[in-house]
C-alpha cells in the first residue's frame, strides 16, 4: 500500500514539474496557462515530495523535491528582475492611473464602477470591456471630460480610455489578428512633463500563436513613443510567462516588487498578476495596489502612482 501511494504522488509531481519545465526547452502555448503559475505549481509538487517521503524514503522523492525548490526559486528570481527601485515615500507622485477589466456582461455593476472610478482620484483610468459603464458615460465625463474609446476612435466599447487632461493625439490600434481594436494610444501633458500611454487588452495564452503575436506589435510599437511610458491592461498572463519576459527585457520595461494577484477573484491575494501596469524610464512607479473590491468582475482592478526622473 506505501508502495502505491509512494508511486501516486511520484507520478503527479512529475508530471506536474515537466509541463512547468517545458518552457525551459520551448515556448509552447498550449501549456501557457500553467507557466504563469510556475511558483504555485512547483510550491505544490515541492509538498507533494515531502508527503512521498513521508510515505516511503526514496531517492526520487528527494529529486523531486529538489527539481521544485530549484523552480521556485528560479520564479521569483524571474518575477523581480523588472522591479526598480522603490520610490521615497514621500516624494509626490506625479500622476494617478486606474485599470480594470470590468467584464463585458457585468451590466449590474456599471453604476457601482462608474461612482468608484469618479472617487478614486486617477488622472487617468482605463477601463476595458468596457459595455457595462457605457450609459455612465455622461457621468463620468464630468471627472473625466476628454476620452477615447467606445464610438470615439472605434465603435466597439472594448477599450475605453478615461483623462481630466486632454489627450494628445489618441488612437486605437489592432494588436495580433484575432481581435481588433484592443490597443489604445495616447499622450498626455502634466504640467510639461509628456507621458506616453499604452492601454492594452491581449487575448487568452493558450490560443493558438495568437498572444505571442500582440506581445511582438507591442514590442514593435513602444520604441516609436520615445520619453515616458506607461504600458497598462489585462494581459492574461502573468510576468513569468515567456513571450511577456521578452517584451519586458527588450523594451526596459519595470514594475513595482510585488506585482497585486487580479485573478482568479476566488484566490483573493494567492492568484496571479494577470493585470498589470508597467514603466519605461525616466518614468517610474511609486506604487501600484489592488482595488478591494472586484465590483462583480472577474478581475480586480489596479491602482498606481508614477513619478518622472530627471
Amino acid at each position: 500500500m506505501r508502495d502505491t501511494i509512494f508511486c501516486v504522488f511520484s507520478v503527479l509531481t512529475t508530471l506536474v514539474l515537466a509541463i512547468v519545465s517545458l518552457r525551459y526547452v520551448k515556448d509552447f502555448y498550449l501549456l501557457s496557462f500553467f507557466y504563469s503559475f510556475q511558483v504555485h505549481l512547483a510550491v505544490a509538487a515541492a509538498a507533494a515530495s515531502i508527503a512521498a517521503l513521508l510515505v516511503k524514503r526514496h531517492w526520487y522523492a528527494l529529486l523531486t523535491l529538489g527539481v521544485s525548490v530549484v523552480l521556485v526559486v528560479h520564479g521569483v528570481v524571474m518575477m523581480r528582475e523588472f522591479v526598480e527601485p522603490a520610490v521615497e515615500e514621500n516624494r509626490p507622485a506625479l500622476f494617478k492611473l486606474m485599470s480594470f477589466n470590468i467584464e463585458n456582461d457585468n451590466f449590474a455593476n456599471g453604476a457601482d464602477i462608474a461612482d468608484m472610478a469618479i472617487a478614486s482620484g486617477a488622472d487617468v483610468v482605463n477601463i476595458l470591456e468596457a459595455e457595462p459603464v457605457l450609459s455612465e458615460l455622461p457621468r463620468l465625463l464630468k471627472t473625466y471630460p476628454y476620452y477615447v474609446g467606445c464610438g470615439v476612435g472605434m465603435q466597439e466599447c472594448d477599450t475605453l480610455v478615461l483623462s481630466k487632461r486632454p489627450l494628445i493625439e489618441p488612437r486605437i490600434r489592432n494588436l495580433g489578428l484575432l481581435w481588433r481594436n484592443r490597443l489604445t494610444i495616447a499622450t498626455v501633458d502634466f504640467d510639461g512633463q509628456k507621458v506616453n500611454f499604452l492601454a492594452a487588452h491581449l487575448t487568452k495564452p493558450y490560443y493558438d500563436e495568437f498572444h505571442g503575436l500582440e506581445i511582438e506589435d507591442l514590442a514593435e510599437i513602444i520604441p516609436t513613443l520615445p520619453g515616458p511610458l506607461v504600458l497598462a491592461g489585462d494581459f492574461n498572463t502573468s510576468i513569468l510567462a515567456p513571450d511577456v519576459q521578452y517584451l519586458m527585457r527588450s523594451r526596459g520595461l519595470s514594475t513595482v516588487s510585488l506585482e497585486p494577484a487580479t485573478w482568479p477573484i476566488a484566490a483573493g491575494a494567492f492568484g496571479i498578476p494577470i493585470d498589470h501596469v508597467f514603466s519605461k524610464a525616466p518614468l517610474r512607479l511609486k506604487s501600484v495596489r489592488r482595488i478591494k473590491e472586484s465590483f462583480g468582475s472577474n478581475h480586480f482592478g489596479l491602482m498606481a502612482e508614477f513619478v518622472v526622473d530627471p
